[in-house]
This record gives C-alpha cells, structure tokens and sequence, in this order.
C-alpha cells in the first residue's frame, strides 16, 4: 500500500504531506489502541489472579478545579476530603466538577443549590475514589424533593431511591443533608443509595472495567466467606451494630456494609475485621480514618 501512495506522483507536495500525516495518524491511532488492551489485558490478569491493586488510579489530562465557594461546602460536609493531602483534594474536586458537569439536577418543589450538587457529587466520588472508574453511567440525573416523597416504584413514600429504568438517584433532601449532620450512627442516605447505582454499575461493566472487578470479586467473597462460616453470620445477624435492614436482599446488603463502614471504621474493624478488611479491599480504600 504504502509503495502505491509513493507512486501517486499527481499529489503536490501540500497533499502528499497530508496525506502521510493522516496515514502516520491513523497507524498512531492503530497502536495507541493495541497498547491500550494489552494494558486491560494485563492490568485485568494481575487484578483477577494476584492482587487486587490498579496499576494507577489518578491520572488526569487536565484536572478541573473548584470555585472557592463549592470547595468550602466540601471542607464543611465531607471529612473524608478534609483528611486527604493537598494532591489527593485536587483529584476529588476535579472528579467532584466532572461528576456535577456531566449530571442533570432536577428539584421538585425545592430549588437546586450548589449544596445540594456538591454534597450529593461528593458522596459518589468519596465511595469511588480508591478506584479508578468512577463515571458511574447509570446516574444520568439526581432529583431532590424536600423530604420523603412518594414513589410511583411501589407506591409508598420514600427517603431514597435508584431508578436503574430512568438512570437516576431521587433524594429527600432533608434526609441526605442528616446523614451528614450525624457522622456514626451508620444512616447515610446519599452513600446507601449511590452504592446501589455503582453496584449495578459495576455489574454492567465487569468484564472491561479493574475497578468493577476489584469491587465485585471482593464482594463476592465476602459473601462466600459468611455462607462459610456460620458462626460469624450468626454474630452479625444478632449484632446490635449491623442494622436488620442489611438482610432484606443482597443489595441492601452490600449498601447497609459500605454505609456502616464509611461511618464508623474503627469500630467495625474491631467488632468484624475480617468483613472490615473485605470491604475495604473492595473500595481500594487506603485513606486517613481507615
């Protein structure tokens, strides 16, 4: 092929220049791609049958940055960023800005406020930010109401709630806005709800995404090792700690465990560190408080 084009002896020298920059592109294009799998494949291998660690996590082309206001909502809802070091806040504002940037914010009978996208954008990056997937494309839109509201789902009231159909998170105000007010009685709304929205997530993309992998593989056994052992499943049901919400179903399962973990760690590792251990190597979590 090549040695046809260097025949095309008709091309002025402007357009024999574009048109090997365009071949040179495409071949750019071509290897760039190839590298790309090769470093799924491997990364996906070392994942799957060594260690459940990405090869990197933060890597941005540009990182966006947060108005001064937005970043003072942070520091007052989300210890979890006040811990972080200075590096470490700049990758949660500029995925905190993604998230708000590419999300819908719908109010119904309340006005939307940057409280509201902040506080709600934060809880996701929070949840995700030990790995590295976290454009969770399952949450298209983020409604609020006021306070509980009524769910056309199974007609009854509600506090919270993922709508896989509609792709979107429905939130009482006023209740996610308490889960940040009371840091360690193991209720956060926006927390229980966005890990039902990245579980299925996850789910979706299990076989392309490390950062699925590592979250569901991790759950799983998690899962496997409580069937295992009857007597630490018999500990958690009849423990005071875990709320009996947690054994509705497998999702409110995990949802009630990340919640509680993200809300008092110290004490979940010490009354269950195996299941501790689990979920933290689900969520890649190795921040300051865990």
């Amino acid at each position: 092929m090549i040695l046809i084009l260097l025949e095309k002896e008709e091309l002025s020298p402007i357009g024999q220049f574009i048109y090997f920059s365009v071949i040179i592109f495409l071949v750019a294009l071509i290897v760039i791609f190839i590298l790309y799998k090769l470093f799924n494949f491997f990364e996906m291998a070392y994942v799957e049958y060594f260690n459940k660690k990405l090869f990197y996590n933060h890597k941005y082309i540009k990182k966006k940055k947060l108005p001064k206001d937005q970043k003072s909502i942070l520091r007052q809802y989300i210890n979890f960023y006040n811990r972080l070091s200075s590096k470490h806040k700049s990758y949660f504002e500029h995925r905190v800005k993604q998230f708000i940037k590419t999300t819908e914010f719908i109010g119904k009978d309340i006005t939307v406020t940057d409280e509201m996208k902040v506080v709600t954008a934060a809880t996701l990056v929070k949840l995700t930010f030990g790995l590295r997937d976290y454009n969770i494309s399952l949450v298209e839109r983020v409604i609020f109401y006021p306070e509980a509201f009524y769910s056309t789902t199974n007609k009854t009231y509600h506090k919270g709630e993922f709508n896989l159909g509609y792709k979107a998170l429905v939130f009482s105000w006023k209740d996610v806005k308490h889960g940040y007010e009371i840091e360690d009685d193991n209720l956060n709304l926006a927390i229980h709800e966005f890990i039902h929205a990245i579980h299925f997530y996850y789910m979706s993309v299990r076989k392309r995404s490390t950062s699925a992998a590592i979250f569901l593989n991790s759950y799983y056994e998690l899962t496997e090792d409580l069937d295992k052992d009857s007597k630490l499943k018999k500990e958690l049901i009849t423990s005071d700690y875990v709320r009996e919400y947690a054994f509705t179903n497998q999702y409110e399962f995990l949802a009630v465990f990340v919640e509680t973990f993200i809300e008092t760690p110290h004490e979940f590792r010490t009354q269950f560190p195996t299941i501790y251990t689990k979920i933290k190597t689900m969520l890649n979590f190795n921040f300051s408080g865990y």
